[in-house]
């Protein structure tokens, strides 16, 4: 009777031997089979089964070399093989080499950590905008739990759970694409076709989350410090802890809601720090947004030296370094000086032009560069070059192109675009303080406005405080926000949509405006005066 072949329990780090084997792609695709059978609740397969799954692939193989790449992951431990005696209908069958696979635990761990591997590796991570409207909501529903009488603790704990999962998951995703981010900026792993086809699309994407981190990030800090101020969170997070310990033996369930209890209470300090500046270090959606807004200049400066590689402008670092090599690999001193003759036109002061024959004559009658000019030979000069100045022959001159056209039309674009900024600090500036709710509906243009203003107010706003202002980065305008605290909610009306907040008293100034004239004897303006 054949022995049925045993499997070897795997040395060291012998599950991952295939990867440096012969055919390590055919074993990577039969161990990815192994993993999609047991999501499918199937515990064993057949070289038949396996071979079915390889075959509808993009590289066929035989049924041969699948049965010999069983047997090799049998022998590095990846899977077990046992009698098929499912199938013997006759003592013959039974003599027959007829076995079903599994995977070892072995096996499965080694193909988890090489599917988590291609995946950190293939990850370009996102800036999850959805992510900080979920934490917003979440931070809510606990604001609420706590307001409670008695805490739920099944709500409470899936509460924090979603809490810190999409916590989580917004910061790791924010690494990896900031980390993608500059990789495409310095143009590794990235073609640059690719590059300047979705340049567009990321700076608006870049754009577009950045005014979402200003609107949700200063709502997220006032939530979180509502829940530290009104000591809610404490009770909250030991409510988890115990929820969490719940299951733990009973010899072990304090020890275990201690651990519960700290571990929760990192992720929370955690989240703190990711939206509030505190102790004078800043928060890391603060330096998020000083990243994603210094990445949109180097997304340009990229896009600009590539337009002008393309144009075939010299790029000079490139020109001295190819030289440096050329110095280099030049043969001996006579070669390099050459060298730097050609390069730099350096020549003695007494050598006003140099060609073939002059270099023919140099070499057979050398002359020290220290050699006085009495004592050197005359130099004949061209009458041509002595009335010109240039031995070449000038042509006619081009004729003058008249952009006066082109000039006029960019003065009406600026001068349109100048009157359309003009009406949109007209149509924000306040004319005294009041409410955000009292702005009424605003136009494209004058919302962008409005809400760089407001990101600029948002930015210097600190826990604790209660008004703030700014000033545009151009200097045209300036905006005093001032904290209300009745809880009532402020909406502005865009062709875009509507944006909501928290109310707030608002003076937005004008500093383009001169003011009135004033007399200095009498001290008045000349409006008043009428």
């Amino acid at each position: 009777m054949t022995p049925t072949p045993k499997t070897p329990p795997p040395t060291g780090y012998a599950p991952f031997a295939h990867l440096t084997a012969p055919n390590a792609g055919l074993y990577r695709r039969t161990m990815r089979t192994f993993l999609a059978a047991k999501e499918r609740f199937a515990v064993h397969l057949r070289p038949e089964d396996v071979y079915a799954a390889l075959a509808g692939g993009e590289r066929p193989v035989e049924l041969e070399a699948v049965v010999k790449a069983l047997d090799s992951l049998v022998e590095w431990g990846n899977l077990r093989a046992d009698p098929d005696t499912a199938r013997v209908t006759a003592v013959e069958d039974f003599y027959r080499k007829r076995f079903v696979y599994q995977l070892t635990r072995a096996g499965e761990a080694a193909e988890e950590a090489l599917s988590t591997y291609d995946e950190a590796l293939g990850r370009r991570g996102a800036l999850q905008a959805v992510a900080l409207h979920d934490i917003v909501t979440q931070l809510r529903a606990l604001l609420v739990l706590g307001a409670g009488d008695e805490l739920d603790p099944g709500k409470t704990y899936l509460a924090l759970d979603m809490l810190t999962s999409r916590f989580a998951a917004l910061a790791e995703n924010a690494r990896a694409f900031m980390g993608s981010l500059q990789r495409t900026i310095d143009l590794h792993d990235v073609e640059e076709e690719v590059f300047l086809a979705y340049k567009d699309r990321l700076i608006q994407y870049l754009e577009r989350f950045i005014q979402d981190l200003i609107t949700l990030g200063g709502r997220t800090a006032q939530l979180i410090l509502e829940l530290e101020d009104t000591d809610a969170i404490g009770p909250l997070l030991r409510t988890a802890a115990a929820r969490e310990a719940a299951d733990a033996s009973p010899e072990d369930a304090a020890h275990a809601e201690r651990e519960a209890y700290t571990r929760w209470t990192g992720r929370w300090e955690g989240l703190a720090a990711w939206f509030i500046s505190r102790d004078g270090r800043e928060s890391q959606a603060r330096l998020l947004r000083g990243r994603a807004l210094g990445a949109i200049p180097q997304l340009l400066a990229v896009v600009r030296a590539l337009n002008e590689r393309r144009a075939g402008r010299s790029d000079r670092s490139a020109d001295f370094r190819t030289l440096a090599c050329w110095f280099a690999e030049a043969p001996d001193d006579e070669a390099r000086h050459r060298l730097w003759r050609s390069a730099f036109g350096l020549y003695p002061a007494r050598h006003l032009t140099i060609d073939a024959e002059t270099l023919a004559d140099r070499t057979a009658w050398p002359v020290p560069a220290a050699t006085p000019w009495a004592e050197c030979d005359p130099l004949f000069i061209s009458p041509q070059l002595r009335r010109t100045g240039s031995y070449e022959r000038r042509g006619k001159t081009r004729k003058v192109e008249d952009r006066s056209e082109a000039r006029r039309h960019l003065a009406e674009i600026a001068a349109k675009q100048g009157a359309e900024i003009a009406a949109a600090r007209a149509r924000l500036a306040t004319d005294g303080v009041i409410r955000l709710s009292a702005l009424g509906e605003l136009d494209p243009l004058a919302f962008g406005l409005f809400l760089q203003l407001l990101g600029d107010a948002l930015a210097t706003w600190r826990p604790g405080m209660t008004r703030t202002s700014a000033t545009s980065n151009d200097g045209s305008m300036e905006i005093r926000l001032t904290e209300l605290g009745d809880g009532m909610i402020a909406e502005i009306t865009t062709p875009g949509g509507r944006f909501r907040g928290p109310d707030h008293a608002v003076e937005i100034v004008d500093l383009t405006e001169t003011a009135p004239e004033t007399d200095p004897e009498t001290d008045v303006t000349d409006e008043d005066s009428r």
